[in-house]
């Protein structure tokens, strides 16, 4: 089936509401979706109850994608098919909620205090659906929004990186946590786009003892020789390749929906729905 196995919707980071992300897939002509918000899962009950409600044509796939950190690497996790209603599970998005919002916190503080720069948490909060996830891109637009800087990219160089005197470390959870609690929720837990992890290799192999299922190989932002890399990767290693277009927002240069994309092959489907039934097979 062809299929988009990574999109964000307004619910974290992405533009597009869950109907409106719905209603494109199908404009694209894509068969099945998975929503893979950062560390919420709520987009899946809209989005779902929108096909139901109006009679459309297109499978939904309950996802995630979990923000980690190791060695100083930012590491996602994406989940395919959870039991959100597992508490470790519930627990893990409610330290990550958390964490989000203390990070957020504390950064408008220095924003405050270093630079004159003033944001009431409110601001950034407001950028998201209720109950969403807020992160650096909301940061970065609030700070912009403020006359901080002229654009989003200005205030991403100048105050959302380590090396910025007012920017602040998201305490998130390990990738080994995120598989882990992803697996034990009857879960698929997948490496997003390892394509700018340069441990890569040996972070999989290590993941792979906490239930690690798969590398997503197919990317927008991965090559033909580097979706071979991860592709025969996973081959070796017993992992299956997932993929999809890490949508948040339209093409600005053209105006494009780059939604599917096309270079997602359709068996993808086929072998994460073989993998949710090994897992409920194995109990």
């Amino acid at each position: 089936m062809k299929g988009d196995f990574h999109i964000h919707t307004y619910y974290s980071d992405g533009v597009f509401s869950p109907e409106k992300i719905v209603d494109l897939a199908i404009d694209a002509g894509l068969e099945v979706i998975a929503l893979t918000d950062h560390d919420n899962v709520l987009s899946y009950g809209v989005a779902q109850n929108h096909i139901e409600s109006n009679g459309l044509s297109l499978k939904l796939i309950q996802g995630i994608e979990v923000n980690t950190l190791y060695k100083e690497y930012e590491v996602h996790i994406l989940g395919y098919f959870p039991n959100v209603e597992k508490s470790d599970f519930k627990n893990l998005l409610k330290i990550q909620q958390q964490a989000r919002i203390k990070q957020t916190k504390e950064i408008l503080a220095l924003l405050n205090k270093k630079e004159g720069i003033k944001i009431k948490f409110e601001d950034v909060k407001n950028m998201v659906a209720e109950g969403g996830s807020i992160g650096r891109p909301h940061i970065a637009k609030a700070i912009t929004n403020a006359g901080g800087t002229s654009n989003v990219m200005e205030a991403y160089k100048k105050y959302i990186h380590r090396e910025s005197p007012v920017y602040v470390e998201r305490k998130t959870v390990s990738p080994f946590d995120a598989v882990e609690v992803i697996y034990d929720s009857g879960g698929i837990p997948v490496i997003a786009h390892p394509y700018d992890i340069d441990i890569a290799e040996d972070l999989i192999k290590q993941l792979m003892n906490c239930g690690l299922v798969g590398i997503e190989a197919y990317h927008r932002k991965h090559s033909p020789a580097i979706v071979e890399y991860f592709s025969s990767m996973a081959e070796n290693l017993g992992l299956i390749v997932t993929g999809g277009s890490d949508f948040h927002v339209p093409n600005i240069m053209n105006g494009q929906i780059i939604l599917g994309k096309n270079f997602i092959p359709e068996w993808i489907y086929d072998k994460l729905i073989e993998a949710k039934r090994h897992r409920d097979l194995a109990g």
